[in-house]
């Protein structure tokens, strides 16, 4: 309760002075038998992927102690997601109080009108501006710098205005981060050191495995002579060079004769394996400039056969935070403060090598062991900031339940159509769902009266079984003409005949028209034409059918002026789908091809997903307070952290606090 000041017997002017230096001195008396009132503290752990139906079931089994107790002493709820519920999307909305139409982030893959080239949706580079060309080399007179494409200001960069200190670690759709004296690391949407989500590696003597791209990586042959294979780790295109040529950096692999033992001789750094057994992080210098210039980078080695066949994994290229290439931090010594008290770590924004898993590289139970290796890195930092944490904000993400939700999905109810029939699955999400529970006993742990403590997923999860390849349906139907070489796998944009397309696919739920003045091979005219042409689609892609259930494949379609209005008009889908339980986009359709039929079993490990119609994966929210609205949503979440911390809410926030005011006596908060 506030304190009441009782003016009733405060009639004289001397009289209230009196009472009004009494009382002050009281309180001054007061401070100095108590001291200084605690600075209020708030802790957000954002988990993504966390689902509510899974949260509910573990709880009820007993399994979630800390959810429970969690639950119990302040709310649970379901946490409406975005449309479409994908996670740069959605955590840009945590973000930013806004929706898409103000953070200006549509899908994970954005794509250039103009060229119709597809990039990344949240951080483009732009290159130097001057350089100088000398023989072989470039030399730029002015710095590439990677550039942050989130609009809208971030939560913690308006608690930075107001001077209330907060600590934000591994947050996504954050690279580079915005600037801010906050203590921040980025999180999902920062590259590897190729400058993508990650590039594996991996080397073998096998003739059967072909040589050259595969998903997610590259395979290498390689040679055992006389017990040693020599061979190259590729690092990024060489900018000071005219040809681009990628720096490359050496390695050498010594066989032992007898044992499935190997050793790894790298830059004078010597690494010994057992067969199955993973390294320690391995730094990688490339020579950009030679002795004058280069780059750094880690990596991991997983030995994962000896003979009869050489098989070694080697992890994406990260960037190394003790050193990186470009910033990944806030203040830019973050990452090396980090990385000295908890070693090295996962930089690449995505560190759960799910390709490797999809692409047969790596086997369930050799993905499970990775996945751990993210864990255990994310618990470390965790506990190191949560010690630290005195006041202000501490927010910290956890990856570990989206990416392995995608993968072990199918551990939760029955396999994934074509999945092997009898296939072990290493590890259930609900191992995992238990690691959570045990970081949030850790942040129980720490709570006093003057802490909330609030828990928070962007979306929930639901299985993968069936593939829609909307650009295969829309060449089907007269809406996608493809050139004769697209069949063969042509990569968009040359893939489509856009003299004969009226609309594609890119992406994981968007859909555009091929508009005249806005595409660079459009052809339908604005106004009229199009919105004719919108309605027609949307009228007949609801009315799609599964052949094998009959059940409907999209439940919901709406329009981007709709959802995200007419600012984002040349930029935003102009229709974003969403799909029925067990149904998503394609994998071919997500690069704009037309490969397959238009409804396909999906036989991918990935089994899991949540690019979906957003009613069917609402995520969660835990607070250890009441949650007084009655149906919170993502937007609220950057209100809720303002004015918990006493800071106020910009009007340009779309969302309103979900939380009960926190009583205030004598200077204490204190939990209801």
């Amino acid at each position: 309760m506030a304190l009441a000041h009782d003016k009733r017997g405060a009639g004289a002017l001397r009289l209230a002075a009196v009472v009004c230096i009494l009382a002050a001195g009281l309180g001054a008396w007061l401070s100095i038998r108590r001291g200084p009132a605690p600075a209020a503290r708030l802790i957000v752990l954002g988990i993504d992927g966390m689902d509510p139906q899974l949260l509910r079931e573990y709880m009820q089994r007993g399994e979630m102690p800390n959810f429970a107790r969690l639950a119990q002493r302040g709310g649970f709820t379901e946490l409406a997601t975005t449309f479409p519920p994908q996670s740069p999307v959605a955590w840009s909305t945590v973000i930013t109080g806004l929706g898409p139409g103000g953070h200006g982030i549509f899908d994970f893959i954005h794509r250039d009108p103009a060229t119709l080239r597809p990039y990344l949706s949240t951080s483009a580079v732009d290159p130097p501006r001057h350089q100088i060309r000398l023989g072989q080399w470039l030399l730029p007179l002015t710095s590439a710098r990677p550039r942050l494409l989130r609009q809208g200001k971030a939560f913690w960069q308006v608690l930075d205005e107001h001077r209330v200190p907060a600590t934000v670690v591994r947050m996504p759709a954050n690279f580079p981060p915005a600037p801010t004296r906050a203590r921040t690391l980025a999180g999902m949407g920062t590259p590897d050191l190729l400058g993508g989500y990650g590039t594996f590696s991996f080397y073998t003597d096998d003739p059967f495995l072909p040589a050259g791209d595969v998903n997610g990586g590259r395979v290498y042959h390689v040679a055992l002579q006389a017990s040693r294979i020599d061979a190259t780790l590729e690092g990024p295109p060489n900018p000071f060079r005219r040809d681009h040529a990628p720096v490359t950096s050496g390695f050498s692999v010594f066989v032992d004769e007898k044992e499935p033992v190997a050793r790894i001789d790298l830059a004078g750094r010597r690494i010994v394996l057992r067969q199955g057994e993973w390294s320690e992080w391995a730094p990688v210098w490339f020579d950009l400039i030679p002795h004058v210039q280069g780059v750094a980078a880690i990596c991991r080695f997983y030995l994962k056969e000896v003979r009869p066949n050489f098989r070694l994994y080697v992890s994406p290229l990260n960037l190394d935070p003790a050193r990186p290439a470009v910033s990944i931090s806030t203040p830019a010594g973050y990452s090396r403060e980090l990385a000295r008290d908890c070693g090295p770590f996962y930089t690449q924004g995505i560190a759960e090598d799910t390709k490797a898993l999809s692409s047969g590289v790596l086997s369930e139970a050799e993905y499970v062991q990775q996945a751990r290796l993210v864990l255990d890195e994310e618990m470390r930092l965790f506990e190191r900031e949560l010690r630290r944490f005195q006041q202000g904000l501490f927010f910290y993400y956890f990856s570990t339940l989206d990416e392995n939700g995608h993968m072990l999905w199918r551990s939760t109810e029955r396999p994934a159509a074509g999945a092997p029939a009898g296939q072990a699955t290493a590890a259930t999400l609900e191992d995992l769902y238990r690691e959570m529970d045990r970081a949030l006993g850790k942040a129980l742990a720490v709570c006093d009266p003057n802490t909330t403590l609030v828990v928070l997923s962007d979306h929930g999860f639901a299985p993968f079984a069936r593939s829609f390849n909307v650009n295969a349906w829309l060449a089907e139907h007269g809406y996608l003409a493809m050139r004769p070489e697209g069949a063969a796998g042509a990569e968009f944009p040359a893939n489509i005949d856009w003299a004969r397309t009226r609309a594609y696919s890119l992406g994981l739920n968007a859909l555009y028209v091929n508009q005249k003045g806005r595409e660079a091979q459009g052809i339908v005219a604005a106004g009229r034409d199009t919105d004719d042409l919108l309605k027609q689609l949307s009228a007949e892609l609801l009315a799609v059918r599964d052949p094998l259930s009959g059940r409907p494949v999209l439940t919901r379609i709406a329009g981007g002026r709709e959802l995200y209005g007419p600012g984002h008009a040349r930029s935003a889908p102009d229709l974003v789908l969403g799909y029925n339980r067990g149904y998503r986009a394609g994998w071919s359709t997500v690069l704009g091809g037309a490969l397959g039929a238009a409804l396909e079993d999906n036989n991918d490990p990935w089994s899991g997903d949540h690019c979906i119609d957003p009613a069917f994966v609402p995520g969660v929210l835990l607070a250890s307070r009441a949650i007084v609205a009655a149906h919170p949503a993502l937007a609220d979440i950057a209100p809720t952290i303002l004015r918990e911390l006493g800071v106020p809410i910009p009007p340009d926030m779309r969302g309103t606090p979900v939380l009960s005011p926190a009583a205030v006596e004598g200077g204490h908060k204190h939990v209801r």
